[in-house]
């Protein structure tokens, strides 16, 4: 397991739950586009500052990005 792949993965899923594009992630962060699509395929290396920006950006809790996001059930 990649853990980089992993919290990619998480990061993509928080983003397209918050209706967001990768360029509006990257905007909120001051970062370019590219930088966020690297992070979501992991291919970067993150720090906790990098964690806490994308938290931010995503209106989510620094946490949430390093943990399985929860599946809502179909009914």
């Amino acid at each position: 397991m990649d853990i980089r792949k992993v919290f990619g993965a998480y990061v993509r899923v928080y983003r397209l739950a918050a209706g967001l594009s990768q360029e509006a992630v990257a905007a909120r962060m001051g970062v370019d586009r590219a930088y966020v699509s690297a992070l979501e395929r992991g291919l970067q290396n993150v720090t906790l500052l990098t964690i806490l920006q994308l938290a931010e950006s995503l209106n989510v809790r620094p946490a949430d990005l390093l943990v399985e996001p929860v599946q809502k059930s179909r009914s």
